[in-house]
Parts: structure tokens; C-alpha cells; sequence
């Protein structure tokens, strides 16, 4: 997808001729209006009742579930996302909306005695107004879904603004919600920067998925309003091989976690580090396991590594990779698209722009460690801090190590990418600001606690 200053199109990344999407930016004043008649819906959304929302979020589940097959296929030619991926997707995508779909009805507050004195003392939860959502084109549905579906469920109203390369994936998703919604709870915004900033500037809480530098700009923009706000941002994310892990079971899963949907994912790994004895063997097997991963035509069922979203992210792969040692590379497919092979390199000066800066590819640096304690400080020197895996038979010696990693996340013996959609999710340093998403924890990032004091009247 790219933008001008009037036009937005959308591109197939696995073939650059089929357009999608071409239609006018709708520039910054009609992000104004989406969020003012998005005020104006909220009050009788939320007033409408917990039974009213929850049955709404429940028939927008069962709508996208119906249209899965279809859906499945648009993030296939719009993304570039391998079938079973897209699939995948969809599938998490339905549970989302069916967990907040049980939100309306958690409890909202809590009855306190007071300290002195008769009467009561009550918190209870409310809604911001209108969340403006700005969200990334690599889960079209899943990450629009998982921002929009806690925000409603708690009486808000949305307005999304995706990434224009996913405008086709949003458009499709708001007409299945929208049938399920009352009129203006739920609108998508077309748009590139002008839009978004004009979201950011206008709504009462923000939530951002997308790079670091445009994540800063958001929630300094929301910060000086005042409004809540949190980015999810960018991610450098390690594997820890130890020498008694399974070799074969790691590198099966750290090769996925390379190229799996050409490593366009936050949480893909990006460095591979192998403690002591461990690195010879893992040298072998993940070369072997990149190799053997099959890359090609994102609609092909077994396609594992589809095409890069644009030509400029597939040349990067290539620039990381020019003067180091490859260990795997291949031969990227002869299609029209974008494509490229997953690559892996060892041999890599700590100052490399490889381990310092995201690429979003199918890319990822062999780096050795002494021990599990050089490989935590090596996985923690990057400036950021989404998540790390931990591959090990010995538990104990995991659980020892694990608290100094300076990560959000932790998985022990399985990929770094995957997502449990009912946990908080988040980093630390440069990889998140602000308040965790998903789960409960995304109820209370929509909401605000207030503090009521009751007191007996003397009337009578």
C-alpha cells in the first residue's frame, strides 16, 4: 500500500499488479467528524446495557466466523499472509470477540467501608468515549479485533485507522462488526499519517500498534492532551539455546519463528544465541530447518514464508545481510512479488545495525554465549524488550535466568512468536509505552476508576 497526498492504494505484496484498494485519502478533518459522531453513538451504547453489548459482540463473532473462508483469503492477497496463518488468524479473531463478548458482565467496582462515619464508599469503572485505534497491516483482523472488542465491551465507542497496506482487511472487518453494532460505534478510517495524527488528536484514548519512532510521536501527542494512551512498538526478540535443550525441537521452532509470514511479526526472533556446546549442533540443525522451510506463494496451503509487504521491506533483508557470513539464504522464489529467502548470518560486530535496529524480515543473527548469564546480558543490550525464548530441558536453570531478562514476555521451550489473547501482552524499554493489552488488563485501560462517597441524608 502506498499514499500520496490524495490517494491511497493497496497492492497484492505476491503480486504487485493486482490492486485492491484505490481511493481517495480522506484526509484529516474526516478523522474530526468519524470521532464526533462517534461521541454522539457512545452514550447509548454504554447506557444500552451489559446485555446489549454482550449479545452484539457475540453476533459479530459468530458473523466473521461465517465469513472465515473469505476473510482467510482477502488478508492472503491483501498482506501477503501464508493460508494457514491466515486461517489461523481469523480463527483467534473469533475467540477474541466471543472473550469480550463475557466483559459486559465482570463486575465494573467494589462497595468500601468508610473510615469513620456511616454511608459507603463505591469505585466503579467507566468508559473514556471514543478509543482511537491506529494498527499495523500484519494481523489485519486479530490486532483491529483485540483493541476494538475490550473497548466496546466496556461501553466505548471505536474509530480504527489501519495501516493503509491492510485498508481492504479493515473495510471487510467493519462491514461484518458493523451489522452487529449500533450506527457509528464502530468506524474505520482509511489513511496514512494525516489521518492518524488528526485520530490521535481528537480522541479521548488512544491505542497504537507500529514502529518506534511513529509509537513515540503518538503517545507524546496524547500525553500532552492528557488522554490515556499505549504503544505497542518494535521488537529485537532473542532465542536462548542451552547446551541440554532438544536441538531438533529448537531449531524446528526458532526457524518458524524466523520466517514464519517472512518474519513480519513483533515478535519474531531476530537473534539465536547458543550457549557453550550448544552452538555447533544449532549451527547445523537451523541452517537445515531454514532451508527446508517452503517459500512461495502465500495462497499454496504449505507455505510457510510468503512475500515481504513492499519492495523497500524486501530490499532491507537484503542490505542487513551484504558482508556478513550466511549460514542459510537460498534462492528467493521466481514470482513477481516480493519475496526473499530466510536468512541466517553468524559472525556479527555487536554494533552491526542487524543487533541494534529492527529489519521485519526473514533474517536473524547466530550469536554464541559462555553461559546462561552472558546470554541473558547479550539479550538484554538491545533497546528493546518484547519477548524471549528460553529453549532447555533443565527448568530449574531456566527459572534461574529467567527473571533477570529484561523482557515482557517469556516463553520456555516453544517459538517467540504466539500469542495467548486472554494475557496481558506487552515489553519493556523501546517495545511498549504504557499500559499492557489484551485480557482483563485491556478492561482496564479502556476504562477510568471513579471514586463515589455516599453519605446518609438527614432529611426526615
Amino acid at each position: 500500500m502506498t499514499a500520496d497526498v490524495t490517494h491511497l492504494i493497496s497492492r497484492n505484496p505476491a503480486d504487485p499488479a493486482d490492486v485492491l484498494v484505490r481511493i481517495p485519502a480522506p484526509g484529516a478533518r474526516a478523522a474530526v467528524d468519524a470521532v464526533e459522531r462517534a461521541r454522539a453513538a457512545q452514550p447509548g451504547w454504554l447506557l444500552g446495557g451489559a446485555a446489549a453489548r454482550a449479545a452484539a459482540l457475540g453476533a459479530a463473532a459468530d458473523a466473521i466466523q461465517a465469513a472465515a473462508d473469505e476473510l482467510a483469503a482477502l488478508a492472503v492477497r491483501e498482506v501477503g499472509k501464508p493460508l494457514a496463518e491466515a486461517r489461523a488468524e481469523v480463527a483467534r479473531t473469533v475467540a477474541i470477540w466471543r472473550y469480550y463478548a463475557q466483559a459486559p458482565y465482570e463486575p465494573v467496582g467494589a462497595v468500601h467501608e468508610p473510615a469513620a462515619g456511616s454511608g459507603l464508599l463505591l469505585t466503579r469503572r467507566r468508559p473514556h468515549g471514543v478509543a482511537g485505534l491506529i494498527t499495523p497491516w500484519n494481523f489485519p483482523f486479530a490486532i483491529p479485533t483485540w483493541k476494538a472488542a475490550p473497548a466496546l465491551a466496556v461501553g466505548n465507542a471505536v474509530v480504527l485507522k489501519p495501516a493503509p497496506e491492510a485498508t481492504a482487511c479493515a473495510q471487510r472487518l467493519a462491514e461484518i462488526v458493523q451489522h452487529a453494532l449500533p450506527a457509528g460505534v464502530f468506524t474505520v478510517l482509511p489513511g496514512g499519517a494525516a489521518e492518524g495524527d488528526a485520530l490521535v488528536r481528537s480522541a479521548d484514548v488512544v491505542s497504537f500498534t507500529g514502529s518506534t519512532a511513529v509509537g513515540r510521536a503518538v503517545a507524546r501527542a496524547a500525553t500532552e492532551r492528557g488522554i490515556p494512551v499505549q504503544a505497542e512498538m518494535g521488537g529485537l526478540n532473542a532465542a536462548i539455546v542451552l547446551p541440554d535443550a532438544d536441538i531438533g525441537q529448537a531449531a524446528a521452532h526458532i526457524a518458524a519463528a524466523i520466517a514464519g509470514y517472512a518474519g513480519q511479526k513483533c515478535t519474531a526472533t531476530s537473534r539465536v544465541i547458543a550457549v557453550g556446546a550448544a552452538l555447533d549442533p544449532l549451527r547445523e540443525a537451523l541452517a537445515e530447518a531454514l532451508r527446508a522451510l517452503p517459500v512461495g506463494d502465500p495462497a499454496a496451503p504449505d507455505t510457510v514464508c510468503g512475500p515481504l509487504i513492499s519492495e523497500r521491506a524486501r530490499d532491507r533483508v537484503g542490505e542487513a545481510s551484504r558482508g556478513l557470513d550466511v549460514l542459510a539464504g537460498g534462492t528467493a522464489p521466481r514470482h513477481p512479488g516480493w519475496y526473499t529467502a530466510p536468512t541466517l548470518v553468524e559472525k556479527v560486530a555487536p554494533a552491526h545495525p542487524l543487533l541494534r535496529e529492527e529489519v521485519f524480515g526473514p533474517i536473524a543473527a547466530l550469536l554464541p554465549a559462555d553461559d546462561l548469564a552472558h546470554a541473558v546480558r547479550i539479550t538484554n543490550s538491545v533497546p528493546y524488550g518484547l519477548v524471549t525464548s528460553v529453549h532447555t530441558a533443565d527448568l530449574d536453570t531456566a527459572l534461574h535466568g529467567l527473571d533477570r531478562l529484561d523482557t515482557g514476555m517469556i516463553r520456555v521451550n516453544a517459538p517467540s512468536t504466539g500469542v495467548d489473547f486472554h494475557l496481558p501482552f506487552g515489553g519493556t524499554k523501546d517495545s511498549s509505552h504504557g499500559p499492557r493489552e489484551q485480557g482483563r488488563a485491556a478492561l482496564e485501560f479502556y476504562t477510568s476508576s471513579r471514586t463515589y462517597t455516599l453519605s446518609p441524608s438527614r432529611a426526615g
